[in-house]
């Protein structure tokens, strides 16, 4: 049995604290949060749940063996460093942190002390990205020619990070997951709306040494909310609309050919290839419980998690070359970067 604790119950603690409460091989032994309100609630649903104020409580308990952490991007690094310290093994929310730097010393200081460092990206542990990866690592699409995504959404605005790094993380994590490459070179175009806030919209093209091109749209003031991807590759595509009750993910038998036939020389040279489409079964568990179950084998079984610090320092990367970018007006930024990939 690990024992874990949580740290903030916020915005997506009451959704961890929930799934860490369920699964039979945690016990969830104390939440810490500044807010009594939101301690009364934990208290309310879990009884048996120690609560405090007081986040040291948590980190100074030897009966603890990891902690959870989900406060804004902000904290992540002061209060990661500390749990680490005090020997627990880490699970933080996406971002991982605010710089890479911050991001490099925590994940030094994890290897240092053999200790697991999860970060939650969780769409990697949603059944549709599950069968992407699948799909992709058969070979079935052929060659990754491009991934289109759109993100938005009206709101949810947030005031310590911009919306690459609140949704754009989500295509940086999928990416890095489907691809495994890191890209070369960024460059996006966004901008804040509203003096004082961070920016609200913005859009991402990425390139690969592979020859992908990625791009990404995100916006909090978008009038529905939009979750959809588009996988091309040189033999079949996919499609991805996460706001479909069914059939998610749909693969389509398409793509063209291309020829350099000297007796063709007079003939368009780009050929179209049209064939059957089907949708997938998906594991259709909730990806949280998945990646809290993940975390828990792999404490178990001192294995490095799907989303580990390596990849969690990818993605802050790429937050920090497209937001760098954004500010400089679509000025591309170069990224030199050997990724090491689970």
């Amino acid at each position: 049995m690990i024992n874990v604790g949580v740290i903030g119950y916020g915005y997506w603690g009451p959704n961890l604290v929930r799934n860490l409460a369920e699964v039979s091989r945690v016990k969830l032994t104390a939440v810490a949060d500044s807010s009594p309100e939101k301690l009364a609630l934990v208290q309310r649903r879990f009884p048996a749940v120690t609560t405090t104020a007081d986040y040291q409580d948590l980190i100074r308990d030897p009966s603890i063996d990891a902690i959870a952490i989900a406060t804004p991007v902000s904290t992540h690094f002061e209060l990661g460093m500390a749990v680490l310290k005090a020997g627990k093994h880490l699970w933080l929310e996406k971002p991982m942190t605010e710089t890479s730097l911050q991001a490099r010393q925590l994940l030094e200081e994890a290897e240092k002390r053999k200790l697991i460092l999860f970060v939650d990206h969780t769409f990697v542990y949603t059944g549709a990205v599950r069968k992407m990866q699948e799909i992709v690592s058969s070979g079935e699409l052929g060659k990754i020619l491009y991934y289109d995504s759109s993100r938005v959404n009206l709101g949810l605005f947030q005031h310590d990070v911009n919306v690459i790094a609140d949704l754009g993380v989500h295509d940086f994590s999928i990416l890095d997951h489907l691809l495994k490459e890191h890209p070369n070179a960024v460059s996006a175009a966004g901008i804040n709306h509203f003096p004082g806030t961070p920016e609200n919209l913005a859009y991402i093209t990425m390139f690969y040494d592979s020859g992908t091109i990625a791009h990404i749209n995100v916006s909090w003031l978008a009038p529905v909310k939009v979750r959809q991807i588009l996988l091309g590759g040189s033999n079949k595509m996919i499609t991805y609309d996460d706001l479909e009750p069914s059939e998610k993910i749909k693969v389509y038998d398409k793509g063209v050919s291309f020829t350099d036939d000297p007796k063709k020389i007079y003939e368009m040279r780009v050929g179209y290839r049209t064939g059957d489409m089907w949708a997938p079964k998906l594991n259709e568990g909730e990806a949280l419980r998945v990646a809290v179950e993940h975390f828990v084998d792999c404490i178990e079984k001192s294995q490095p998690p799907m989303t580990d610090g390596h990849m969690g320092l990818r993605v802050v990367e790429l937050v920090e070359a497209a937001t760098s970018s954004m500010r400089g007006r679509g000025e591309t930024v170069h990224i030199q970067r050997k990724g090491k990939f689970q």
